[in-house]
């Protein structure tokens, strides 16, 4: 499903949205990464767990982000009619030296298995066993 129209308030509620840095990294990790945890965005982002909770709130409120409950983890993914309409907002950033280190931390992350993606994405390992 895409989105086919966007009232004015809904427009200025998305804007407002956009207009926090750390809800445009945060757009942009789950727009690349399809779905994180708090937990993972916390140590990408090197925010607390209640910043992140915040500004997720926020993306959540304006109808940008839902979650899905997965064993005691919350994930939090872009909506599917939102992906077109965000993939354009942040191809313009695409080149972002601040998203870029956040890509690259999150890859070096996963693959020192530091997050819990990596253990959702891999069920057989332990997030007990690095």
């Amino acid at each position: 499903m895409k989105l086919k129209k966007l009232s004015l308030s809904s427009a200025c509620q998305v804007f407002k949205c956009l207009s926090e840095d750390a809800r445009v990294r945060i757009l942009h990790l789950l727009y690349k990464k399809k779905q994180l945890c708090i937990s993972d965005l916390c140590q990408i982002l090197d925010f607390t767990q209640t910043k992140t909770s915040r500004h997720l709130i926020y993306l959540k409120n304006a109808g940008l982000v839902s979650s899905k409950k997965i064993n005691q983890w919350a994930y939090y993914y872009i909506r599917e009619e939102l992906i077109d309409f965000i993939e354009t907002l942040l191809s313009y950033m695409e080149r972002d030296a601040t998203l870029l280190k956040d890509i690259d931390l999150y890859q070096t992350m996963y693959s020192n298995r530091e997050l819990a993606a990596f253990h959702l994405e891999n069920p057989t390992t332990s997030f007990h066993s690095k």
